[in-house]
């Protein structure tokens, strides 16, 4: 998480679209990424794809790669 917040030194002081900071959407995604894996343990898919629309909007409105999940049919 560190690297990717290195390469773009100015993001956390950047107002995003939503009426979060840069800062706490950053914090929202590790989260987010922490339960989705907490799921895949327990193979709950519902949680999973709870985790991974979530993971989604928020890389969306960071503006940075949005990650598919094959395994959930979210492309």
């Amino acid at each position: 998480m560190t690297a990717i917040m290195s390469l773009q030194p100015d993001i956390h002081s950047t107002q995003l679209e939503s009426t979060f900071s840069a800062g706490q959407s950053w914090g929202a995604l590790r989260k987010a990424w922490k339960g989705y894996r907490i799921a895949k343990v327990q193979s709950d898919n519902v949680k999973m794809t709870e985790y991974a629309t979530k993971i989604r909007k928020i890389q969306g409105e960071l503006g940075i790669s949005v990650a598919s999940f094959p395994n959930l049919d979210i492309a």
